[in-house]
């Protein structure tokens, strides 16, 4: 990076390095230092945006939920209509790299403000779930434990070791959206 560049590195440009490095190498490589040395700047322009390291992990958890929820929420809910929905958010959920989230969990096991943002965050997509499976003529009463149940196995799935067991294919997807609408 040139000096002009570092001169006008922004709190996004901290924002989003801090989320790759995150997803790269988890939550113990979010050091001041490490970050400053990451982008070939000094500690300084860290504390120029943000006041502290938890200001700083505040701000990276928020950006999360906006991307990770908020955003896929928006571009669902505005581009298709009817029980499609469901189908294409476990679509996307289901083949999306989740480095991040995990490193988000293991971030939540040890920081209390992470794991309130985890737990609203996972609340908030059950939540969502459960409405797309109504939309798709579930019985609201059944449709709470169904989005539960689909939440946990998305959840689940980066836990499972064997690669051979970590793939859902579309038809599978289908196949899945299928039942859990029934």
């Amino acid at each position: 990076m040139d000096s002009d560049t570092k001169d006008r590195l922004t709190r996004s440009d901290w924002l989003a390095h801090g989320l790759r490095t995150l997803a790269r190498r988890g939550p113990q490589a979010l050091k001041v230092g490490d970050l400053a040395a990451g982008l070939q700047v000094s500690r300084g322009s860290f504390y120029w945006h943000f006041r502290d390291a938890t200001d700083y992990r505040l701000q990276l958890l928020q950006l999360w939920q906006e991307r990770a929820t908020d955003q896929v929420f928006r571009e669902i809910d505005t581009s298709i209509i009817g029980p499609a929905r469901l189908t294409h958010l476990m679509k996307l959920a289901f083949n999306e790299d989740r480095s991040l989230d995990r490193a988000i969990r293991e971030l939540a096991a040890t920081d209390s403000a992470a794991a309130q943002m985890v737990a609203s965050v996972d609340a908030r997509r059950i939540d969502y779930l459960s409405k797309l499976m109504i939309e798709s003529g579930v019985e609201s009463r059944r449709a709470l434990p169904r989005a539960e149940f689909l939440y946990w196995a998305y959840i689940g799935q980066t836990a499972v070791l064997n690669p051979a067991h970590t793939v859902v294919t579309e038809s599978d997807i289908d196949d899945l959206s299928a039942l859990f609408t029934r």
